[in-house]
């Protein structure tokens, strides 16, 4: 398993070695150890996956404390954006957003840690989308930060006029607006021990 740093340090890119030939491939998607190893401790507890049409973003999300969420993402099939925006209140990289392509090809993930907002754009014709969280889904918690805040100015990579986001989506608010974590008690080394 390659780990390959961002311009964020707490957001990080995991990448399998695929073992491929006639007959087809075999990779290890997740290990415990290495991940630990490069995060910090991380007990998952629910796994969760959605299917979306080309164009569909879905974000920017997060929940409220005391149920925040890390997740760990990748694409089971097709290619997707996938963005991760830190707004953690005095943080160095504080309103900064890492962009990665995750597809079914490198079958690579994204790390989004507790304190981060999370939203990714289709870029294939369809795509199966899948995530690891460490946290149950909570419903009261849910909250958000609008997909195209041009304070964040984020890329999505295709035009606007194909983007599909749902209403909720739609009205999230802004990130001068929006609720924020704060860096001291979501940095790397308050949420996840080192062993």
């Amino acid at each position: 398993m390659n780990v390959i740093s961002t311009s964020i340090p707490d957001v990080l890119i995991f990448e399998p070695i695929v073992f491929g030939d006639e007959r087809g491939y075999f990779f290890e998607s997740f290990r415990q150890d290495v991940f630990e190893q490069h995060v910090g401790q991380v007990n998952f507890v629910q796994d969760n996956q959605s299917k979306s049409k080309y164009g569909v973003l879905r974000g920017l999300h997060f929940q409220k404390p005391p149920f925040t969420q890390s997740k760990l993402v990748r694409v089971l099939d097709g290619c997707v954006i996938d963005v991760a925006v830190d707004i953690r209140k005095g943080s160095p990289w504080f309103g900064q957003y890492v962009a990665v392509k995750l597809d079914s090809v490198k079958n690579n993930m994204l790390w989004v840690p507790q304190g981060f907002a999370h939203g990714f754009v289709v870029l294939s014709e369809d795509a199966v989308f899948a995530y690891k969280c460490d946290n149950y889904y909570a419903p009261d918690y849910d909250a958000g930060i609008r997909w195209n805040d041009p304070e964040l100015a984020i890329d999505w990579t295709i035009p606007v006029a194909d983007v599909q986001v749902s209403q909720k989506d739609a009205t999230q608010p802004l990130l001068d607006e929006a609720y924020l974590f704060s860096y001291e008690s979501f940095k790397k080394e308050a949420v996840y021990p080192q062993r």
